[in-house]
């Protein structure tokens, strides 16, 4: 299982350098709903100088998402990780991913009949099931952590079982949430926090890891050898 999870650095687009390629197998990038345009035009600039596989998140707002993440697909150059993609914006971005032949983060609520619902409707747009990546989401630890776990768990065994819909990776966010957490404030504990989030949905099958932390991925990757 090790060697399969890789992990994304998510970084705000405006703070993106060369630097930060060193500390992720995976480049996120993150839109904001602020200064959008001068966003783009700095995908643009830094694009030929990402060597690494690179993820690309719209803003969060799905009303924005709808357009911008379709012109953004039209600038990569490159097969691309797109996220995120939702019941909300699905119809609209779907086309473009596929047009790119990019990969789709698909988010659903904590819920197995909700994430094979979404996955079949991607897929009769034209989707291709490799393309598909699965986010279960994490409902912000509202439920506790072990029920995001469990259901990670579930999609698991239920698609090596052979169920062709749920026979995709798993993406988990868990580190991002905990960030959000008032503990967090404290960047001694919001490391920890990361740490031990990271480490648990690795457990659980995830087989993409988002970061927020480079110090975390050196980590991670020490516990491995």
């Amino acid at each position: 299982m090790k060697d399969k999870v890789k992990y994304i650095l998510q970084i705000p687009i405006s703070k993106a350098n060369q630097n930060f390629q060193e500390h992720c197998d995976i480049v996120g990038l993150k839109f904001d709903e602020e200064n959008i345009s001068e966003n783009i035009e700095k995908l643009k600039k830094i694009l030929p100088f990402i060597s690494k596989p690179i993820m690309i998140r719209g803003c969060g707002n799905d009303k924005l998402d709808k357009q911008l993440l379709p012109e953004i697909i039209d600038i990569l150059d490159r097969e691309c990780i797109i996220g995120i993609i939702n019941e909300n914006n699905y119809k609209s971005i779907i086309p473009s991913i596929i047009k790119g032949k990019h990969k789709a983060i698909i988010r659903t609520p904590i819920d197995i009949n909700l994430a094979k619902e979404m996955n079949i409707l991607t897929a009769d747009m034209g989707l291709l099931l490799d393309k598909i990546i699965i986010d279960t989401d994490i409902g912000g630890l509202g439920y506790g952590f072990e029920y995001g776990y469990s259901i990670m768990e579930k999609i698991k065994l239920e698609g090596k079982a052979g169920d062709k819909y749920l026979n995709m990776p798993l993406i988990s966010f868990a580190t991002e949430e905990t960030a959000k957490t008032k503990e967090a404030k404290n960047p001694d504990l919001a490391f920890y926090f990361e740490i031990a989030s990271a480490s648990a949905v690795k457990a659980a099958g995830a087989d993409y890891i988002v970061l927020t932390n480079p110090n975390t991925y050196n980590i991670l990757k020490e516990l491995e050898k």
